[in-house]
């Protein structure tokens, strides 16, 4: 039976991909900052939970062998989003999650599947496909870009499969409380007439988190590697999007177009293409 270990294991993405996991023959090492945030959840009992964190990286320490040996990781673990813009992603996470993943391939670890950004494309409108340059415009994206960049090339003289996965736009419960849909939500609970928000004709990739869960899963126990969008390929626009959720809710409030600006940290109009995922999902 394979050995997965999950970091950022008890985060919006980690809850789904760890119940994911254990609809597959694995067995799943799950790791996060919170103990106690992770023995409150429904997967405890059914995987090998081992607390960590991250700013108390010790170079000493051999990380392979603490996680138990996996055959694979599935790395989550990401800290301070949404803030997008801050410089701590590049001067503090970046270095930090690199000589995480470097001490575990140093140790052992042959497999890396990674959860990066399709901010890492930049500004680059239309279908946004892997074959494109990176262009990444704020510092979140450019310390993900910079980490692929870096395990590529640690890949020269180390032998590991790497795989990297850009995440899109993704929804469902527990998502971010800034999220979209989140903020939605709470103006129909507290019965508001209208909700504010951008012009809303942007257009956009999304997918509910259970389905990217699933994606994420299927490409790290495969063994295609490079950038894998992790996307539907379909464009929606924003007002759409957001029209059909208060449909779904049978809510009565209008949407009050044009409050806010365009986001700057995001092109007006993009979507993912599918065609390399698609090629793994076909073997299922």
């Amino acid at each position: 039976m394979k050995k997965v270990l999950v970091t950022g294991a008890t985060g919006f993405i980690g809850n789904y991909v760890i119940r994911e996991l254990l609809t597959r023959d694995v067995q799943v090492i799950a790791t996060s900052v919170s103990a106690s945030k992770a023995s409150s959840q429904d997967w405890f009992d059914k995987v090998t939970y081992l607390s960590f964190d991250l700013k108390n990286f010790d170079s000493h320490t051999n990380y392979f062998t603490f996680f138990q040996k996996p055959d694979a990781v599935i790395h989550l673990a990401w800290e301070g989003l949404p803030n997008y813009k801050e410089t701590f992603h590049i001067e503090e996470n970046l270095p930090r999650h690199y000589l995480f993943l470097k001490n575990l391939v140093d140790n052992g670890l042959k497999d890396i599947t990674i959860t990066g950004t399709c901010f890492e494309y930049g500004l680059q409108e239309g279908c946004l496909s892997e074959e494109m340059p990176a262009h990444p415009s704020n510092a979140y994206a450019i310390a993900k870009n910079r980490l692929r960049e870096q395990l590529e090339q640690l890949k020269v003289d180390r032998q590991f499969g790497l795989k990297w996965v850009r995440l899109f736009y993704m929804y469902g419960k527990g998502q971010s409380p800034k999220s979209l849909l989140s903020q939605l939500q709470d103006a129909i609970e507290k019965g508001l007439p209208s909700f504010n928000m951008s012009p809303g004709d942007q257009l956009r990739d999304y997918l509910p988190i259970e389905t990217v869960a699933r994606y994420i899963v299927s490409i790290a126990l495969q063994e295609k590697g490079g950038i894998i969008n992790c996307c539907s390929g379909k464009p929606v626009r924003i007002r759409d999007f957001a029209e059909e959720y208060i449909k779904t809710k049978n809510a009565h409030i209008s949407l009050n177009l044009g409050y806010f600006p365009y986001s700057d940290i995001e092109p007006r109009n993009f979507w993912g293409d599918t065609t390399k995922l698609k090629t793994i999902l076909i073997h299922e």
